[in-house]
């Protein structure tokens, strides 16, 4: 007995016109109190508050396209964070939507598990391995940079026990760094605020000082010479531990969380030189860097080192479905390969529907240049237009970033470098109005910060340049600082 499988197009029903309008009713049928009553009484927010939000009320996002999003009392915000960092080809692209669309039909799920895998998750992979540094051949997949920077603990370890060198458990990381809320994520980021609602941590992890030269550096340092010394740490830091004793260094190639803090030249090539030293597993957490943001494909190369490890996230699929993976250079990889099981996996790794977002996502990016559109065309227009407009203003003490990200400090006097004693409330003020002027910029302490779609134009640049600068004037003067 044979049989015939015929590929059977899907038609969706026909919608009549009135079912259609009720439809669309009663997704508009609740109000914007509604909306935060129901919030309120059913939704915890990450990092909030919620006394306080609930109180005051969420801003309820309901439709978005391009760079902008609007909320349920039909206000227009330019959005410069990008979501949180993440969308990267902007609102609205109906290829994303269609490949979701036609790999849910097809594959809605299965996983990586018990020797399977599918299409989409090979045509990834391979996506990945071309627009990857030429030594990253493969990818393991998760849902965040959170689980995936929890996935490159696993395979640290695992790759040192292969080598037979069982007592490099120690990984160094930053203070003020941020690597993810989980466990060990918020163990591997160097916040206090975090640390202290986790006194459960995951052991073997140290942290030493971040290069953050406005903010620390002391008496007439260049930020070249601060750099060096704060880098000069790891290696101060793995003589204290014993470098048999040490396993590897994560450091984001710029900080994102801590405030976009971009560390001067001579920064990542000397905790290159310690980790080769020492034989360290230096990693390269591009959750925020990764897919465009500095106008190269991946932050690192914008800083010329060459990491063992790579996490990636929420530019992977440009925030549309959650997915996360990291990436092996080939001689951690064969290692892993080689010896055995590798006992370490989700439920979703690998998700067909994430993957083939990913590839519609990742061909965009590189089909439209949007890569290299961001490092030749806006990404130095967006900075210089930053650096003209608050050149000499009296509350910016930097501007740092390059590409389409920047982080602008907060300063009670610019030039000697001198920082407001309450810079959080400053940045809370700075942002309210940035909210109020329907400018989604965010605020890290005194630090402010911009982080827009790949895909804006100069005109939008102009826009939320021009949102910023009202903001900021408005801080300085309810400060009194003019």
């Amino acid at each position: 007995m044979s049989y015939r499988t015929e590929e059977v197009a899907y038609v969706q029903p026909a919608q009549p016109a009135a079912s259609a309008q009720a439809s669309q009713a009663a997704q508009q049928q609740r109000s914007t109190a509604e909306y935060r009553a129901l919030d309120a009484a059913h939704h915890i927010h990450p990092f909030s508050d919620m006394g306080s939000l609930n109180r005051s009320g969420s801003r309820v996002i309901v439709k978005a396209q391009g760079v902008y999003l609007w909320d349920s009392e039909g206000n227009k915000v330019i959005d410069g964070m990008a979501g949180l960092w993440c969308v990267n080809v902007g609102y609205g692209r109906k290829e994303l939507a269609d490949a979701a669309y036609k790999q849910m039909q097809e594959l809605p799920y299965y996983n990586t598990f018990f020797k399977t895998t599918h299409p989409p998750v090979i045509e990834l992979s391979a996506l990945l391995a071309e627009l990857a540094p030429e030594a990253f051949n493969h990818f393991f997949y998760c849902n965040s940079g959170s689980e995936g920077n929890d996935t490159v603990l696993r395979i640290v370890h695992q790759y040192w026990a292969t080598q037979g060198k069982h007592s490099k458990k120690f990984v160094i990381s930053r203070k003020n760094g941020y690597h993810g809320s989980t466990i060990a994520g918020g163990t591997l980021g160097g916040m206090g605020y975090m640390h202290e609602q986790m006194p459960s941590k995951v052991e073997n992890i140290v942290h030493i000082d971040q290069p953050y030269f406005f903010g620390e550096a002391q008496g007439n340092l260049t930020p070249e010479e601060f750099a060096l010394a704060r880098a000069q740490q790891l290696e101060a830091k793995i003589l204290e531990i014993g470098a048999d004793n040490v396993a590897a260094f994560i450091g984001e190639p710029f900080q994102g969380a801590g405030g976009v803090i971009f560390p001067a030249s001579t920064y990542w090539p000397e905790i290159q030189r310690i980790c080769r030293k020492y034989d360290i597993l230096l990693v390269a957490d591009e959750v925020i860097g990764g897919f465009g943001r500095t106008g190269e494909w991946f932050a690192h190369q914008h800083f010329g080192f060459e990491p063992d490890l790579i996490t990636l996230a929420k530019g992977l699929t440009s925030g549309y479905v959650p997915m996360g993976a990291v990436g092996l250079h080939d001689r951690v990889a064969k290692a892993i390969i080689e010896n055995g099981d590798f006992n370490h996996g989700l439920t979703y790794s690998g998700h067909p529907v994430a993957a083939a977002v990913a590839v519609a996502n990742l061909k965009l990016l590189r089909d439209e240049k949007i890569v290299d559109r961001v490092k030749n065309d806006t990404g130095p227009y967006f900075q210089k237009q930053l650096r003209e407009t608050f050149a000499n203003h009296p509350i910016i003490g930097e501007i740092s970033g390059t590409g389409l990200v920047a982080g602008l400090q907060l300063a009670q006097d610019p030039k000697a470098r001198k920082r407001f004693a309450n810079g959080g409330d400053v940045g809370t003020i700075c942002r309210d109005f940035c909210f109020n002027g329907n400018l989604i910029m965010r605020a890290t302490g005194d630090r402010m910060l911009l982080s827009p779609p790949l895909v804006i134009n100069k005109l939008e640049i102009d826009e939320i340049v021009s949102k910023a600068k009202k903001a900021i004037d408005a801080t300085a003067q309810q400060l009194g600082i003019s």
